[in-house]
């Protein structure tokens, strides 16, 4: 699947503007992420790009919509991490691709959540200042802490460099990827 493919998808199942900032923060990430793995960087993209893709117009039956269509165009890799992008689905993660979505996603989110509220956003945004709001259970309450704590343990990094990481791969997109 190419990245144009993926976006054509994406705009059949999505209109959200808050949403569609959310899935292009962890595209941009789960790039990057590539970048500094060595690993196909147009699949990590579009894993994030399409991660969330039918929880907008079938949040009840999400990500089985997202996943089969993915199956059906034999991108297996991309579902299977899709399906473990929530650990409390059950899915094993088993490969980079899948630990590196789970890694990224609610922090990545947590990330947005936290430079929102900040006078220069993403510009002079620190860890420090996103392990605090974590900590916080009343800020962004829909960022669910045990699986920004299980997503790092899998990916095997380090808090500090990874939050550090998503900072520094979103500060060149903050006008996308915070509405």
């Amino acid at each position: 699947m190419e990245r144009t493919e993926a976006r054509n998808l994406l705009d059949s199942l999505m209109e959200s503007p808050a949403l569609r900032a959310h899935v292009r923060s962890v595209e941009i990430v789960m790039e990057a992420y590539a970048d500094k793995f060595g690993e196909d960087r147009e699949k990590w993209a579009i894993t994030g790009l399409l991660h969330d893709a039918d929880y907008e117009k079938h949040p009840e039956e999400h990500p089985e919509v997202i996943t089969a269509i993915l199956e059906e165009r034999g991108e297996q890799d991309i579902a299977h991490a899709i399906h473990c992008h929530y650990t409390k689905w059950g899915y094993s993660c088993e490969s980079l691709l899948d630990k590196a979505l789970l890694a990224c996603d609610e922090l990545t989110g947590m990330v947005i959540a936290v430079a929102r509220i900040r006078p220069n956003r993403l510009q002079d945004l620190t860890p420090k200042s996103v392990k605090k709001k974590l900590k916080d259970k009343n800020f962004a309450k829909g960022v669910d802490r045990d699986e920004v704590r299980i997503g790092m343990e899998l990916l095997e990094v380090d808090q500090d460099d990874h939050i550090s990481f998503i900072i520094e791969s979103l500060r060149p997109h903050e006008d996308e990827v915070i509405v």
